[in-house]
């Protein structure tokens, strides 16, 4: 019965394991969890200017990513005590890998089949392989693209009433309000 018990216990964790490897990165900061790898991170430039960024894992979206940006950089601009900030610079970074699953269809020879062109009496030219088909290509294969996104941002911030003829402007109060229920936090 113990033995049930330890083998229920490794299955459970190693379910719960894999599941956190599968979430998006939640509105945290960089670093904070290797779970959910990636987050914010901000660095002061100047007395009211940052340099703000947040990177995802390959489950985030880039919608997300950059909701998330804006998002910290209207909670560093009330934090800092200002009222508005403006993005004097923004940038979102898409980083892609691509995977092969199964790259060769298996043959007698490992995952490599041998392969050649020759030419027969009657037939002419032909192809040959051990499995008569396309060693080199199977509709098994998987291939499949991963994006990871990071946007970043160079913030001004100010005080007092937003800029009204400024587009790249930004009321932290309304941001974070608005924005606010769309924040997904670390358990």
């Amino acid at each position: 019965m113990m033995k049930i018990g330890k083998k229920w216990m490794l299955a459970t964790g190693l379910m719960l394991a894999l599941g956190a490897c599968t979430t998006a990165t939640p509105y945290q900061p960089a670093g904070q969890s290797r779970a959910a790898p990636g987050g914010y991170a901000d660095e002061q430039i100047e007395a009211n200017r940052f340099r703000v960024t947040f990177s995802g894992n390959s489950m985030t979206s880039r919608e997300t990513v950059e909701r998330y940006l804006l998002y910290r950089a209207a909670e560093l601009t009330r934090q800092r005590g200002y009222d508005w900030f403006v993005m004097a610079d923004r940038n979102t970074e898409r980083r892609s890998r691509t995977y092969v699953d199964r790259p060769f269809a298996p043959g007698a020879f490992g995952y490599w089949g041998p392969s050649w062109r020759y030419y027969g009496r009657g037939f002419g030219w032909r192809s040959w392989d051990p499995y008569w088909g396309d060693p080199f290509w199977d509709s098994r294969i998987d291939v499949r693209t991963v994006d990871r996104y990071e946007a970043s941002a160079e913030i001004v911030m100010g005080r007092g009433r937003k800029p009204a003829d400024n587009v790249r402007a930004f009321s932290a109060e309304e941001v974070m309000t608005n924005l606010g229920p769309n924040i997904v936090r670390p358990n």
